[in-house]
C-alpha cells in the first residue's frame, strides 16, 4: 500500500511489522481486512481534514490483539500500540495515547461512543458495509471457530449473528450521518429479509470455504 501522505519509514514499519501479524488471524480478519480498514479510515481523515498518519496508525494496529484472542482484542490492540516503543519515533506520547484510545473504541459492541474523531473514523471504516463479504465473513468465523456445529446450526448461527448486529436495533452504530454505509446497511437488511436468497449466499460460502 502506498501514499504519499504517510512518511516512508512509518509505511515500511507498518507494512513489515505490524501488517503480517494479520496473516494468522480468522479469515475475516486477515491481511484483506486490515487494508480495507486502512484505505478507507485514510479517505475519511483526508476528507475531514485530520492527521492522516494517525487514521493509518490505528487503522493497522485496531485488530492486532486478536493475537490474545476476540472477546478483549480491542484492549489489547490499545495497549500493545501504547508499548511499542517505535511510535515513538513519528508520535508524541499524546499522540499514541489518544491513537490507543481509538483503536480500543473501535469494536462495534462497544458499550460507548468512540472518545474522539479518531475513534470515530476507525470504527467507521471498520464497519465498511459490502453485504456479500459480511454474509461470507460470518460464515468463515463459524467454520472457523465453531466446526461442530452442523450445517444447518451454521445457517442458523449466521443469520442470528446478523440480526443481532446488522438488524434494526442491532448493536451496529454508524457514526457519520453522510456514511456511504448507511445505503449499503439498508440494501443488507433487505437481502436478509429474502429467506431463498440467503440460503442461496450461505449454501455458496459454506461449500467455497
Amino acid at each position: 500500500m502506498s501514499d504519499t501522505s504517510i512518511r516512508p519509514e512509518l509505511r515500511q514499519y507498518i507494512e513489515e511489522s505490524i501488517i503480517p501479524q494479520y496473516d494468522g488471524f480468522d479469515p475475516a480478519h486477515r491481511r484483506d481486512h486490515v487494508q480495507m480498514v486502512i484505505q478507507q479510515s485514510l479517505e475519511m481523515a483526508r476528507n475531514l481534514g485530520v492527521r492522516e498518519e494517525m487514521a493509518y496508525v490505528i487503522a493497522a494496529y485496531h485488530d492486532v490483539g486478536l493475537c490474545e484472542g476476540r472477546e478483549h482484542h480491542h484492549e489489547v490492540s490499545a495497549k500493545m500500540m501504547k508499548a511499542d516503543a517505535r511510535l515513538l519515533e513519528w508520535f508524541s506520547q499524546e499522540d499514541i495515547q489518544m491513537m490507543a484510545d481509538a483503536a480500543e473504541d473501535h469494536r462495534a459492541s462497544a458499550a460507548h461512543a468512540p472518545r474522539t474523531i479518531y475513534g470515530r473514523i476507525v470504527a467507521e471504516a471498520d464497519r465498511f458495509i459490502d453485504p456479500e463479504t459480511i454474509i461470507r465473513r460470518t460464515v468463515q468465523f463459524g467454520l472457523e471457530h465453531y466446526p461442530e456445529l452442523s450445517r444447518e446450526e451454521h445457517y442458523e448461527r449466521m443469520m442470528t449473528h446478523l440480526q443481532e448486529k446488522y438488524g434494526r436495533g442491532g448493536y451496529l452504530h454508524l457514526w457519520f450521518d453522510d456514511s456511504p454505509n448507511a445505503a449499503r446497511l439498508e440494501r443488507l437488511r433487505e437481502m436478509m429479509t429474502d429467506a431463498a436468497l440467503m440460503r442461496r449466499l450461505f449454501e455458496r460460502f459454506f461449500l467455497k470455504s
